[in-house]
């Protein structure tokens, strides 16, 4: 890493965290928490003028080609800078046509052009490739909520990802093979540990904390002229990839879809290259349906069925969990107590609240196979596969 990313990343580890954390506790105080104009202005003019030194030099630098770790986490601690930029109102895009900090943009669009990925901060900066120093990873803010969302979030993930992983190995194997119950079995434990982390986090964190104080950070902000849209803890491919595997979404279903492009390129290269290679692939449940009509009787096909279906409940349970405790507790409920100026950019997604609720509910309501008709629920064919497999 270079002198200047070195400076760079060292603030943001620091006097970055210490200003953010003063501005919260600011805010938090008040009775109107989502104000924040007008109030700690010395303490954001230094965020502002301090983060504008380094990436100044690190624009003059143009030094982006020291390998993708380095000039990905390069890319992250930009992010972190023009997202705390965003959520102390020194931009907003909805009042601008393109983004007043010329220098970000400019290098945010060169480093982020030269990986394929988005010019901003992603998921994966605060979760899969947050590197830790002394004990203590990257974040906006010290407070305690900040650092539970940050922990249980990048758990799940990972235990999205060995869910995903497991399922990847059946299919050179085959949906006969012996071992593949096996595998199926490894990928619901890994779905159960999903919903074990969500547990403990939606117990322990704070709900008005969570959402005045951590998820602001996550709002779109402009690079150049194009808004992105905020980082999403699924924002990796992992949890698609068992979506598709399953067969419990379908890359032919317009809404799904576009949902996968739309996240694509905030996702890292590796990760887009899998969720290509998972869209080229026949479902399980696809196959298993086939197989009903030559192999209806097999004890294989009982058992790795019946083992197939469990995870389809796990992952269900999952994203039942998501949407009914995360979605409707910690941004419906709190949503309703704020001011009408405050709702239009609520989202970190961007449209508006009611609009997103209703694409959360499609997901989610997918992934249980739901008994919907007006989605491409998968609800028959899971119902047909269970009754000729018998009880678990």
């Amino acid at each position: 890493m270079s002198a200047n990313a070195e400076a760079f990343d060292a603030w943001i580890r620091s006097t970055f965290v210490e200003l953010n954390t003063a501005l919260e506790e600011l805010y938090f105080a008040q009775d109107d928490r989502a104000a924040v104009e007008g109030v700690g202005d010395d303490l954001k003019a230094q965020i502002l003028e301090e983060g504008r030194a380094f990436v100044r030099a690190l624009q003059l630098e143009g030094n982006t080609d020291e390998g993708f770790d380095r000039a990905f986490d390069l890319l992250g601690d930009l992010g972190l800078y023009m997202a705390a930029l965003r959520r102390h109102e020194l931009t907003n895009p909805a009042r601008e046509q393109k983004s007043p900090h010329e220098e970000a943009s400019a290098l945010g669009l060169h480093i982020g052009a030269s990986l394929g990925v988005v010019p901003r901060f992603a998921t994966a900066h605060l979760a899969t490739h947050n590197a830790a120093r002394d004990g203590r990873q990257k974040s906006f803010t010290s407070l305690v909520d900040e650092f539970l969302f940050l922990d249980y979030n990048t758990r799940g993930i990972f235990a999205y990802k060995r869910a995903a992983d497991a399922l990847m190995r059946i299919s050179p194997l085959g949906i006969s093979h012996p071992v593949a119950e096996t595998l199926f079995d490894d990928a619901r434990r890994a779905l159960e540990d999903v919903a074990a982390f969500n547990d403990v986090l939606f117990a322990e964190i704070d709900i008005d904390r969570f959402f005045y104080s951590v998820r602001p950070y996550y709002k779109p902000y402009r690079v150049g002229r194009h808004e992105y849209r905020g980082a999403n803890a699924g924002d990796f491919s992992g949890i698609n990839e068992i979506d598709l595997l399953l067969g419990l979404c379908r890359g032919n279903d317009p809404y799904y879809s576009q949902l996968l492009v739309d996240k694509m390129l905030f996702m890292m290269p590796a990760d887009q290259a899998s969720l290509r290679d998972c869209l080229r692939r026949q479902s399980f449940l696809d196959q298993f349906l086939d197989c009903l009509e030559t192999s209806g009787s097999a004890p294989w096909l009982r058992r790795n069925a019946t083992a197939f279906l469990s995870v389809c409940e796990a992952h269900g349970r999952a994203a039942a969990q998501h949407h009914d405790q995360l979605v409707s507790r910690f941004i419906e409920g709190p949503s309703k107590a704020l001011e009408g100026r405050h709702l239009a950019q609520v989202t970190a997604s961007g449209p508006p609240l009611p609009v997103l609720l209703a694409a959360l509910e499609t997901l989610r309501d997918l992934r249980l196979a739901a008994p919907r008709d007006d989605i491409a629920s998968r609800h028959r064919e899971i119902a047909r596969l269970r009754a000729a497999v018998g009880p678990a």
